[in-house]
């Protein structure tokens, strides 16, 4: 499944040069050329990588950055004109993950693309190999959930959808964005095909579905994977 790209920049050119040579990475491109679309994108579309020019329309970069940084981990390359040390060091405290000054090789700026999704792979990757909340255990290795030690047996969707929450629990989803990771960027349903998942889903996993306790409703947004706190011995507890 192709990876999709965010590009911000208020120059069409500068969007034009960059979305040629992100596709050339197998990126799906969408484009923006000011702030306030550029945030209607990202909540919209949950891309797998943004590169923001700082001095935007409406709202600027800095601004994106810190908003998109609460909301969401995905990889943020800044591009601007700016090369004080004190603009690079501000993007980076807001959680940018690299920086990229203008004029720029559109070489370099693939180079800094691949090593900063290398580094975000990476920390999926090495993300803990079984997660153990109250009486449910997911091994990501095996793709087995076991409920009080008995296997449930989940559907493909049903267990993406699960992982998906389960490796950032707390973490609110967007329905748009459960769609896009476990049915595909082209997949064309309703937000309802994840209600009806969700709701398969806590029928298998929940002790009373009316009443979940590991896949939460965040109303009029999307679900999470329950946040409260446990210390059980071994794997990884949230």
């Amino acid at each position: 499944m192709a990876l999709t790209a965010l590009v911000v920049d208020d120059d069409p050119k500068t969007v034009e040069l960059i979305t040629l040579y992100m596709e050339r990475e197998g990126f799906t491109v969408v484009s923006a050329y000011d702030g306030r679309r550029a945030l209607d994108l990202a909540r919209q579309r949950h891309p797998d990588l943004i590169v923001l020019d700082l001095m935007l329309p409406h709202v600027d970069g800095l601004d994106i950055t810190r908003i998109i940084r609460s909301e969401s981990r995905v990889p943020v390359i800044m591009l601007t004109a700016r090369t004080t040390e004190h603009d690079m060091l501000l993007g980076l405290d807001l959680g940018a993950d690299d920086y990229v000054t203008k004029p720029f090789s559109p070489r370099e700026l693939m180079a800094r693309v691949r090593a900063v999704m290398r580094r975000a792979r990476a920390a999926y990757e090495s993300a803990p190999a079984i997660v153990r909340y109250r009486e449910l255990v997911i091994s990501f290795a095996s793709r087995e959930v076991r409920r009080h030690g008995e296997l449930v047996r989940l559907t493909p969707k049903e267990y993406g959808l699960l992982e998906l929450m389960a490796r950032s629990p707390g973490r609110a989803f967007a329905r748009a964005e459960l769609l896009r990771h476990v049915f595909g960027a082209d997949y064309e349903g309703l937000d309802r095909t994840v209600d009806v998942h969700v709701m398969n889903l806590r029928r298998k996993i929940e002790p009373d579905p009316a009443n979940p306790c590991y896949v939460l409703t965040v109303y009029g947004y999307g679900y999470k994977f329950g946040a409260e706190s446990e210390s059980p011995a071994g794997g990884t507890a949230l």
